[in-house]
């Protein structure tokens, strides 16, 4: 039998694709900004090979960058293949901004980028290497599908090709790729219903060692039962309806803000909590006032926020894919002390780290690769547009506290972009000493989005102070 390769798409990153539509770009991303002198030749110019030939060699640790999905005949599910035509400057794309080239003008750059969708027949990925921004400056503007990565398993690929090391030799393609051969329909269909068939053999196999072990299997059914329905009701309702609820467009404004990462390592510490409680506290307080100044009334609104959690464990931990559950978190938008709302939003978190939601979406997802494999698709596509389960996605991904590098050229700052499921997706990253915040949002529902940016930023300062008046005693 000739060799073929493939890989069955796990049930969860399946459903990334399922919830995407023509307003809703299920794509991760983000914004990058370089010193450029080290990658300036002598006539002025970018020099792209360089910044290729990095990728290209960092790509053979990362197969999936060169790989495409095709269906299953039938079932549909998606499987990845190798793409025999796979052509690095079609995916590393080389452009500039009209000259004097300011953050604004990148800006809106990045928002068209963001507005238009990867192409379903090649590999799911996009890199915008965008030169001409002002004060010496380029950036990377990265695109890739949800179903191949998540926010920490994007930075692990990236880290790839950065070292803390200025002189560090970058990575160099020492040998040729070479596409191994996809299988054909038919083989696909056939090892398909191979694989279906072969559930109920494997559920006897669980009925079995029920019946030899019946205590340690009951704790194990009602464990994971648990934490399936904890999975399935964590939001504890509907959310409340706000202006920000709206159907979603297919067009994106992008912004962004950098704080200082030692102040809120100060505050956090000096007011207890985690450093992403005093994201969300300060989030909290910032759509509070965005929504009293569109005329909302505020009081007693149950205002929700999604907030990922990584669930990576030993050898996962550099795998593509989404290793991430979810905490739907009520916020204190009504509060207007920082201290206190801080407060609450750690109570808040707290609870719900307690409770076993984290591990019912693995168990939702081990069963549904197993039984039903559309499961997971259907239970997003329930949670993002029947259901209003959440008012806004927040995600903060820690960084590394150091300077990094791409061939010599130090990286300034990052912004992740996070996905616009419901009107707004606010991401942040720490690096270095900065704290850095970005916010995707939908085009038409948000022409005021730099007010909610200052707002944001005011709220933290609001909290650095309040953390600052605090006695040295507490």
């Amino acid at each position: 039998m000739a060799y073929v390769h493939y890989e069955r798409l796990r049930s969860v990153d399946a459903a990334m694709l399922a919830v995407e539509d023509a307003n809703t770009h299920m794509h991760v991303g983000a914004v990058a900004l370089f010193d450029a002198a080290p990658l300036t030749s002598p006539d002025g110019a970018l020099q792209i090979d360089r910044i290729r030939a990095s990728m290209a060699a960092a790509m053979l640790r990362t197969p999936r960058f060169r790989q495409k999905l095709v269906p299953i005949p039938v079932f549909e599910h998606p499987v990845w293949v190798d793409d025999p035509r796979f052509n690095l400057e079609y995916h590393v794309r080389h452009t500039a901004l009209p000259q004097p080239g300011g953050v604004r003008r990148l800006k809106r750059l990045v928002g068209r980028l963001m507005s238009q969708k990867l192409d379903p027949t090649k590999p799911l990925w996009e890199v915008w290497v965008v030169e001409g921004i002002e004060e010496g400056r380029f950036a990377l503007v990265i695109k890739a599908h949800h179903c191949m990565i998540d926010g920490v398993g994007g930075i692990n690929v990236f880290a790839a090709l950065m070292s803390p090391d200025p002189e560090a030799v970058p990575p160099q393609e020492t040998e040729r790729w070479i596409p191994r051969p996809a299988p054909s329909s038919s083989a696909l269909l056939s090892d398909e219903i191979r694989r279906r068939a072969s559930v109920p053999l494997s559920l006897a196999k669980v009925g079995w060692q029920a019946l030899r072990e019946p205590r340690d299997s009951a704790e194990a059914l009602r464990h994971g039962a648990s934490a399936a329905w904890d999975a399935l009701t964590a939001a504890g309702g509907m959310a409340s309806p706000t202006p920000l609820d709206d159907e979603t467009g297919p067009y994106r404004r992008v912004d962004w803000l950098t704080v200082d990462l030692g102040a809120a390592l100060d505050a956090k510490r000096a007011l207890g909590g985690t450093l992403n409680d005093l994201v969300l506290a300060c989030s909290a307080g910032a759509f509070g006032r965005f929504l009293k100044k569109r005329g909302v009334r505020i009081e007693d609104l149950d205002f929700r926020a999604s907030v990922p959690v990584n669930t990576r464990q030993g050898q996962v931990d550099h795998e593509l894919g989404n290793h991430i559950s979810s905490l739907f978190a009520p916020l204190p938008i009504d509060e207007p002390d920082p201290i206190k709302r801080l407060a609450k939003v750690v109570e808040t978190t707290r609870e719900l780290k307690r409770s076993t939601s984290k591990g019912g979406w693995g168990a939702l997802d081990d069963f549904s690769d197993r039984v039903f494999p559309s499961l997971m698709g259907h239970m997003m596509k329930l949670m993002t547009t029947r259901l209003r389960l959440i008012n806004v996605y927040v995600s903060n991904i820690p960084g590394p506290r150091v300077p990094i590098y791409l061939q010599g050229a130090r990286m300034l700052e990052i912004y992740p972009i996070a996905p616009v499921v419901h009107v707004i997706g606010v991401a942040l990253f720490s690096y270095d000493k900065s704290l850095h915040w970005a916010f995707n949002a939908d085009w038409d529902k948000f022409p005021d989005l730099h007010e909610l940016l200052v707002l944001t930023e005011d709220e933290f300062e609001r909290m650095i102070k309040a953390a600052a008046a605090r006695p040295a005693s507490v």
